[in-house]
């Protein structure tokens, strides 16, 4: 039987966010501790759990036909790799930051300093456009500390919150690039894995849709059902069912997470009752 093989982070918040979303899938994973390989029970599919910095190559070569990785490593070490899927989640942007105690004007200020970095092609990449030349120190740890013991005048790493940054007394000046996580493809990939993909691909998306609509159900008074209908964005359109209560029906539909709390308001102030509010599980378009 042909199956599938993905590479995931084998540590970190990428990691947790993989699993979790190949769970929501419906995917289970046998995986034991400190596994590096590992199948899965009820769809064919292996997953591998690989250094993040050493993706790209597996799927440049075809050990693995697809990979969940974040989309600053694929700038730094794959951009001859194709995207397959953007997942929204493992938002993070890389970034430029000095001492914060340092004034800060232009990209300009960077000629002829300094940057400690982990991203030294993205960084290079960067700086040319900007025609800026300035000397990159690689480090693969925390870069963060550089500045403080005198090894550079600035870094370039990934930030999430900044609190890392802020610890540091660093303070972010540029955003070279945003990153998310996104299921990479190896150009090796065959017919079968190819099938398969589209498979896990049909699911990852109808997950995705439902991270990010709510189910809502309400009572409305007949004499404003127009006026509530009017507000409601839902699927096509809401669902409306007569209650026992003669006046009055029970309204169904999905809303979208970036604008629940405005809708929500507005249906209140037109009326609408008895608001409840539930997750989805899955939503297949």
């Amino acid at each position: 039987m042909d199956t599938i093989k993905i590479a995931i982070q084998k540590s970190g918040r990428l990691n947790e966010d993989s699993l979790r979303i190949l769970m929501d899938c419906g995917i289970s994973i046998d995986n034991g501790k400190d596994q590096l390989k590992a199948s899965a029970r009820n769809f064919p599919m292996e997953v591998l759990y690989l250094r993040n910095g050493d993706i790209p190559q597996y799927l440049r070569d075809g050990v693995v036909d697809t990979a969940i990785i974040g989309e600053n490593v694929l700038f730094e070490k794959g951009q001859d790799l194709a995207v397959a899927e953007k997942l929204g989640f493992s938002k993070c942007r890389v970034s430029l930051a000095i001492p914060k105690s340092k004034k800060y004007a232009t990209i300009a200020d960077l000629e002829g300093k300094r940057i400690a970095t982990s991203y030294p092609n993205t960084v290079k990449a960067f700086l040319d456009a900007k025609g800026v030349s300035a000397e990159l120190h690689i480090i693969t740890g925390s870069v963060e500390i550089a500045p403080n013991i005198g090894l550079a005048d600035a870094i370039c790493d990934i930030v999430s919150s900044g609190s890392t940054l802020f610890k540091n007394n660093l303070k972010e000046v540029e955003e070279l690039l945003s990153s998310e996580a996104v299921l990479a493809v190896s150009p090796l990939i065959n017919v079968a894995q190819q099938e398969l993909l589209q498979q896990l691909q049909f699911r990852i998306r109808a997950v995705l849709e439902a991270r990010q609509n709510k189910y809502v159900l309400m009572n409305a008074p007949n004499d404003r059902l127009d006026s509530i209908i009017k507000i409601l964005p839902g699927m096509r359109s809401p669902t409306v069912l007569p209650l026992a209560e003669k006046g009055w029906s029970s309204v169904h539909t999905v809303i979208n997470k970036e604008t629940f709390w405005e809708v929500i308001d507005e249906l209140k102030k037109t009326g609408a009752e008895g608001i409840l509010v539930c997750p989805i599980e899955k939503m297949v378009l």
